[in-house]
């Protein structure tokens, strides 16, 4: 899934970070928000990474499922 072209310019503007968000453990077994969040994050199985901006929503969703995954900041 491919970000928009303006949200990549909007956060160059505004000095947001970036996240690396890998899924570390299975969903299987926990409970459906959990699951959802997973989803939300864009991500779908164990070992698969996705780069999210650092914002308070998304950091939100991080905070539901610190179990089941990791988390990188990038620097620029």
């Amino acid at each position: 899934m491919a970000t928009p072209a303006g949200a990549e310019k909007t956060a160059k503007k505004t000095g947001e970070g970036r996240l690396v968000v890998t899924q570390t453990r299975s969903a299987i077994g926990t409970k459906p928000k959990h699951r959802g969040t997973l989803r939300a994050l864009g991500l779908r199985g164990i070992g698969q990474s996705n780069d999210l901006p650092d914002r308070p929503d998304v950091r939100g969703m991080l905070a539901r499922v610190p179990h089941l995954v990791s988390v990188e900041e990038v620097s620029k």
